[in-house]
């Protein structure tokens, strides 16, 4: 089917969108939603879109941008800190994975060559798509997790960053392998000469004249001038490149890393990912039309075996490699599993093989086919590695019970204390305003060089997962006075909600939120409250606006107490301790009280509107059933087990009380 430029475009959006809906709504990432719209839409799916050269031209914009993003996050100072593991095990990752698909492929060819005949060459091109992971899924998936900070997070980023830089050499010496003139050697080496020679030129003079030219263009006050000159200097530098007989990518990846060097990095990384992001999509799009369904179909054990085998190889590889360069059995597992599945590096190089006619047809299509199937297999296994690492790592109970144990003497002694999940800014300063008021606190995080230098600075805090039943419960849980989720991860609080529950059914939990989006799947979970920074921070704008506006401080205090007392329940009351009823001052302000309804209290079997708790001056202001919070309404029949929370002053809440229970 042929279509204008307008209907293939308007045909390609239209598709793009409804896939990433559709994949955002499984909780997958919205590049396999582009992998898979690829395949329906392509000449071997459905026929809508055909694999064209304005197609190719538009997707290798894509990995252009891709790069020039990759060179904006190339900082010389991060990369020295991380030199071992980028360059050792990130270099060894790579070249152990390029030789065994050598050897791998020559036994092939040796023991069936009527079945395909696999030069070195293609083999060392199969090998470097192999080597390469999904930076997009696997940082995602850790950066949800929590897991970025942690041992494993570590060395899985230092490999990803290696990856990515392994592609520049990989991407100039394809073709120099598919096309050699003469002598290999000379030829290789005549292309690391023009490589050097154009980096040289664009380093160089690229440092001296960009900054000079960005504070030319940014005195314009221009934003239309400012990304008219971020594209040209991303393409600008990508031409200069291939002209050189280099790759696109090359020169853009260069461009992003002489920009990173100047203070506009963040504007050009915000304003570049729209076009990063958009034409990266329909880059995926067009590896997903080279998909020949029909013919994966036919050769189905040969995907599942493209697809097992490299799986296994590379996670048998790297596990084996991490733990060679000093990693635990458990931090070695985790490193494998997260890094086994192929990445989107992998069809740029295997699609430049496929350009190059460096291999058959057919085993492109076997080995893209697996590629796409591992990718989709990547989150599910990410997110059972736990499970697995305990089954394969016979010490990794062992340690997580040593682990456990150390937490659970730390705060033995320890009653109503509060538990803070995460130690990063905002545990730390909560934990210094508790320390302040003298209250005991215990934190966990999993960043094993923050709780280490926290430890010897005297702060409470442990290496442990508060998403995990085992370590709240070592944490004391069942004997704390609360519990503070400072990570804005909702997934991972409504886990630790589930928990804390479970073991600890009456504490109340503070979980921060980026915004209120999930607010009310995060209350009807158990939250006691939820603090949203973006509300926080548009209080604390307004009153300094008020405030350099003339309008007096004391007016301006009271209107942000009434907007937040107005969003915040628990600012309209609070749970008392022992140590409040002596406090005759105390006891005419508004608190807050639960109250557990056994089996024989006077309110089982009633409704609220029966009891009329709001003539002796006191609300229900939640009512918790089981693990689940219930709605407060008048009708709603009160049941034995229930967890009732008053609020108003002392002496009302007290009445309260005894017209529930007696």
């Amino acid at each position: 089917m042929i279509f204008s430029g307008l209907e293939l475009t308007l045909l390609l959006l239209g598709t793009a969108v409804l896939g990433v809906v559709a994949f955002r709504m499984l909780h997958l990432p919205p590049m396999l939603g582009y992998l898979v719209v690829g395949i329906v839409i392509g000449p071997f799916g459905l026929g809508l879109a055909e694999d064209t050269e304005a197609t190719h031209t538009l997707a290798e914009f894509g990995v252009v941008f891709l790069m020039f993003s990759i060179g904006l996050e190339f900082s010389l100072p991060k990369l020295s800190s991380m030199r071992r593991t980028v360059f050792g095990l990130g270099l060894a990752q790579v070249l152990l994975t390029v030789v065994i698909t050598m050897l791998f492929g020559w036994g092939v060819a040796y023991l069936l060559p009527q079945l395909t005949a696999i030069s070195w060459q293609a083999a060392f091109a199969l090998g470097g798509a192999l080597a390469m992971s999904s930076t997009a899924i696997v940082s995602k998936l850790l950066t949800e997790r929590l897991e970025l900070e942690s041992e494993h997070g570590r060395r899985i980023i230092s490999i990803l960053l290696f990856q990515d830089l392994a592609l520049v050499p990989l991407l100039i010496v394809l073709p120099a392998l598919a096309h050699p003139r003469g002598d290999l050697a000379a030829t290789l080496a005549w292309a690391m000469l023009k490589a050097i020679f154009v980096l040289a030129l664009l380093l160089f003079f690229g440092q001296k004249l960009i900054r000079g030219w960005f504070h030319v263009v940014v005195k314009r006050r221009s934003q239309e001038l400012f990304m008219l000159n971020l594209l040209l200097i991303t393409l600008g530098a990508a031409w200069i490149t291939e002209r050189a007989g280099l790759s696109l990518a090359l020169g853009a990846f260069v461009a992003g890393m002489l920009i990173s060097e100047t203070e506009y990095k963040h504007q050009v990384e915000a304003d570049i990912k729209p076009f990063r992001d958009v034409l990266l999509g329909l880059f995926f799009i067009t590896i997903g039309m080279l998909l020949n369904a029909r013919l994966v179909l036919e050769h189905w054990w040969l995907v599942l075996l493209l697809l097992s085998g490299p799986v296994l190889l590379k996670f048998g590889a790297i596990t084996l490699l991490a733990k060679l360069f000093g990693g635990t059995t458990s931090v070695a597992l985790r490193t494998g599993l997260a890094l086994a599945q192929a990445g989107e590096f992998g069809f740029v190089l295997l699609n430049q093989a496929g350009a190059l006619k460096m291999m058959d047809p057919l085993l492109i299509q076997l080995v893209l086919a697996s590629m796409v199937l591992s990718m989709l297999a990547a989150p599910f296994i990410i997110a059972k590695s736990d499970a697995i690492v305990l089954k394969l790592s016979a010490n990794e109970w062992m340690m997580q019970s040593l682990a456990l144990t150390q937490i659970a003497t730390r705060t033995m002694s320890t009653h109503k204390h509060v538990i803070i999940a995460g130690f990063g800014r905002s545990g730390q300063n909560l934990a210094k305003l508790l320390e302040q008021e003298g209250i005991a606190y215990h934190a966990l995080d999993l960043d094993p060089d923050r709780v280490r230098e926290a430890q010897a600075a005297g702060a409470n805090v442990s290496y442990g997962d508060a998403s995990r039943r085992e370590s709240l419960i070592a944490a004391g849980v069942h004997r704390a006075a609360a519990l503070v989720i400072t990570y804005a991860s909702t997934p991972l609080a409504l886990k630790t909600l589930h928990f804390a529950h479970e073991v600890a059914p009456q504490l109340p939990v503070i979980v921060r939120s980026y915004d209120d989006t999930d607010l009310e799947k995060l209350r009807n979970a158990g939250a006691a409250e939820v603090v949203p920074e973006a509300i926080e921070g548009s209080l604390m704008l307004a009153s300094h606006a008020l405030v350099m506006l003339g309008v007096p401080l004391r007016r301006v205090v009271h209107r942000v107490q009434a907007a937040r007392d107005e969003r915040y329940a628990s600012l309209r009351g609070y749970f008392h301790g022992a140590g409040d009823i002596s406090d005759d001052a105390e006891t005419q302000h508004v608190r807050l009280h639960s109250v557990t309804l056994g089996d024989d209290g006077k309110a089982i079997g009633k409704t609220l509107a029966t009891l009329k708790l709001e003539e002796v001056g006191a609300e229900v202001s939640a009512i918790r059933r089981g693990k689940n919070r219930i709605a407060v309404l008048p009708d709603t029949l009160l049941q034995a087990g229930d967890i009732v929370v008053l609020r108003g002053e002392t002496e009302c809440v007290a009445r309260a009380e005894a017209r529930l229970l007696r």
